[in-house]
């Protein structure tokens, strides 16, 4: 069965059916007054919050292809990146909308696969979705937008770095680059889902020590550019200390990947980069605390530009480490 064989309405009926439980736990849903059903969506933000809000797009034949990813991955995905943005702001999401476009010859277990998994990680997450649209289009495509809010003057942004501050990152990076290379080279299915790190950004905004923070989606070099930049700083980033997982040299050399530039390079792990104040508390300890593992991997400077600690010269990462672009 496709599209064209349920219509516009009956699809709705039965989005809204697959996603029926996404509402997530009562506390989440006290923040909606109107959700799904009318022209708009009605929501209540936390006395004293700000309100912050995020939209992410994930389109066929770019950010993901039919052969290599399940529908349910690209549902999942398509939440857990557009979240990401309100870890990197120490935001608690508050609700979610998502806009579908498809060609009336998609098949609908495939858009009602897209629906389950990005009700799955709607309700993990308690972001409940209040909305959303469906619309015809040559090319399948999912438009998330986030909605969070933030204790006022205590959410994250990547401008407040200042120099004197240690540069840390969440997790492990180039696994993303890792299993991008696998499904290209040797036709693996993409399974690999980006982290929810919600928790943490909460954690980093309520630290005394708190810095810049911003989410890597374009690859660690590219992001902490763009980090640089908005705070006007420059920074000492010590490659050897990048975070990678177990088997991750020689997994990238039996690929012909170089593994340095990957991990440097590659976009996607949706892992946060940081920065604290000098005397904030130790990797192990604020490991302890976020619940995931804390690396530190250089520092920031009063001189500008991006100085590279190591052997990153000789693995030529210069060419990419502006990251995608889409344009």
């Amino acid at each position: 069965m496709r599209l064209r064989d349920v219509g516009e309405f009956g699809l709705i009926e039965r989005i809204a059916g697959a996603i029926a439980r996404s509402g997530g736990s009562q506390t989440a849903m006290r923040q909606v007054v109107v959700g799904t059903g009318d022209d708009a969506a009605v929501l209540r933000p936390p006395r004293g919050h700000h309100v912050l809000i995020s939209t992410d797009a994930l389109v066929e034949g770019v950010h993901f292809r039919w052969r290599t990813q399940s529908p349910r991955i690209v549902g999942e995905r398509a939440l857990l990146v557009a979240l990401s943005d309100l870890s990197a702001m120490g935001a608690r999401p508050l609700a979610c909308t998502v806009a579908l476009a498809a060609p009336p010859s998609l098949e609908l277990s495939r858009a009602l696969g897209m629906a389950r998994g990005l009700g799955a990680v709607a309700r993990r997450a308690e972001c409940p979705l209040v909305g959303g649209n469906v619309t015809r289009a040559p090319v399948t495509s999912l438009t998330v937008t986030v909605l969070g809010s933030a204790p006022r003057g205590r959410f994250l942004s990547r401008s407040a770095a200042r120099p004197g501050d240690g540069l840390f990152v969440t997790g492990e990076l180039g696994a993303a680059g890792l299993a991008l290379g696998r499904s290209e080279r040797r036709g693996k299915r993409l399974s690999r889902l980006p982290p929810l790190r919600l928790q943490a950004g909460l954690g980093l905004a309520g630290l005394p020590s708190r810095g810049a923070c911003i989410d890597i989606s374009d690859g660690l070099l590219a992001d902490l550019g763009h980090l640089l930049q908005a705070s006007g700083v420059g920074a000492e980033l010590a490659v050897a200390s990048v975070p990678t997982p177990t088997g991750f040299f020689g997994a990238c050399r039996r690929l012909g990947l170089d593994p340095v530039r990957t991990a440097l390079t590659a976009g996607e792990d949706y892992e946060l980069l940081f920065t604290l104040r000098p005397g904030g508390p130790s990797p192990r300890a604020l490991g302890r605390r976020l619940g995931v593992t804390v690396t530190q991997i250089g520092r920031i400077t009063r001189r500008p530009g991006l100085r590279l600690q190591g052997d990153a010269k000789r693995h030529a990462v210069g060419a990419s480490a502006k990251g995608f672009e889409h344009f």
